[in-house]
């Protein structure tokens, strides 16, 4: 028997597969939205893929689990609670899967949303691990406010965080110790809040470590719980309905998207108002560069480890936007990246980046830091940041995620200048900003100097 792990970086998701050496065949826990990677390490190991299991649907990716079932014949797996629209097996509590040497038997386990549940692995007759998906993490539990308007199954966090208390103690700490435990993420995920950047652990570290474990009370558990969890990205619960009723196949999928040749750009972009006609521009380029020149309605959502959580952040499920990146390479790997979201089809078309002659000058910090007061300063960060941290005390404070919606909160008497923590988020918050009111007052973007003021 083989356990594999796989790890997609950019969104902190594990995801694995299962080997029977002994019958060559592979089932598969929540897997990501593009099968390669799977299929290539079934025919390294010369095994057929025979069932996919979904510890629930999952709310921060897309999964590939009715490709699948689609090109291999592969069994869907899942609680009866899903809804699903797909063909599946209900995967309730006490069912079990053999294959091989392998019994996979399923808790259920809610909390995270009402359809979770976790999988015990036994080998030969002998438990030794446990698959949690987004009920127990490393160092923390999953957090219980993302299916209170979405799923089959809707509930208050209130009383998911109640129910998770007791899927925790009652079903998890049951188990030996000696136990590994996989979560479906890792560390910088937004499904939980503390995570640690271990990828494995075992029942008993995690008694002895992880909070989540530790709190006798129930009402405390809850209180804790539910206070400071991250901010909830426009795209989660478009991705839960998603995984509930199955994606196109990744490959074909994104073979739809459009990628324009520069003339083509030109007529189709260059001549349009972003004002008249809604365009949103997502240019990928690094800050410095963006800066130099872009486009009318640009956004600068940087290539980074959180392209994806913030285009899905920022632009809405089912709106339309262009795409843009620095060169070929990297155009073809964010279109994939953005499938990774489901937000593929929303590409009115994709293309390489050669700027643009609108341009953002740099802010003079001298005069920023002798009179803050010349400047309408917007703070971009979270609230549970901004409430840590304060950096600028008249700092109009809106979290990024919500600024293209509160643009005309910002007064335009003054130049304004946005800040984050670190530069990434002040680059698509100034360019928002940019859009909105760079026609009535100068829009600078503090950037990396930010740290400077702390």
């Amino acid at each position: 028997m083989k356990i594999q792990q796989f790890e997609d970086k950019h969104l902190s998701h594990y995801s694995y597969a299962i080997l029977s050496e002994c019958e060559n065949q592979i089932i598969l826990i929540d897997p990501s939205r593009n099968p390669e990677i799977y299929e290539a390490y079934a025919a390294e190991n010369k095994a057929d893929i025979i069932a996919v299991i979904e510890t629930h649907p999952h709310a921060d990716f897309v999964s590939s689990h009715l490709e699948f079932y689609q090109r291999h014949n592969a069994e869907i797996y899942a609680h009866s609670l899903t809804g699903a629209s797909y063909p599946y097996e209900h995967f309730d509590e006490g069912a079990t899967l053999n294959f091989g040497k392998i019994t996979l038997s399923s808790l259920h386990t809610p909390g995270h949303s009402p359809d979770s549940i976790c999988i015990v692995l036994h080998h030969d007759g002998q438990e030794k691990a446990v698959f949690t998906g987004d009920t127990l993490f490393i160092g923390d539990c999953g957090r219980p406010d993302l299916r209170e308007d979405a799923g089959n199954r809707k509930a208050k966090r209130e009383e998911l965080a109640g129910q998770l208390f007791h899927s925790l103690r009652e079903k998890l700490m049951r188990l030996p110790d000696h136990i590994t435990v996989y979560p479906a993420h890792g560390a910088g995920t937004l499904c939980g809040k503390g995570l640690s950047s271990a990828n494995s652990s075992t029942i008993g570290a995690e008694k002895a470590t992880n909070w989540s474990l530790n709190e006798p009370d129930k009402a405390a558990f809850i209180q804790t719980l539910i206070t400071d969890q991250p901010f909830i990205p426009k795209y989660f619960g478009y991705d839960v309905e998603i995984n509930r009723n199955g994606a196109p196949a990744f490959e074909e999928s994104i073979k739809k998207v459009s990628i324009l040749a520069q003339q083509d750009l030109d007529s189709r972009i260059t001549t349009q108002s972003a004002h008249e006609n809604d365009l949103i521009l997502i240019d990928t380029r690094p800050e410095a560069e963006f800066k130099k020149g872009f486009l009318p309605g640009s956004v600068n959502i940087q290539e980074g480890n959180k392209f994806e959580t913030w285009l899905g952040s920022i632009v809405t499920p089912g709106e339309k936007y262009y795409l843009a990146a620095a060169d070929n390479e990297k155009l073809l790997a964010l279109i994939s990246r953005a499938a990774s979201i489901g937000y593929e089809p929303f590409i009115t078309a994709a293309f390489v980046s050669t700027g643009g002659t609108h341009t953002m000058d740099a802010p003079d910090l001298a005069l920023l830091k002798s009179n803050p007061e010349y400047f309408t300063i917007v703070d971009v960060r979270n609230s549970s940041e901004v409430k840590a941290e304060p950096i600028f005390t008249h700092a109009i404070h809106i979290p990024l995620a919500e600024l293209r919606e509160r643009t005309a909160e910002i007064p335009t008497d003054k130049p304004v200048i946005v800040h984050c923590a670190g530069g990434y988020r002040s680059a698509a918050g100034s360019s928002i900003l940019y859009i909105a009111v760079g026609n009535q007052t100068q829009v600078y973007d503090l950037g990396e100097a930010v740290t400077q003021f702390k």
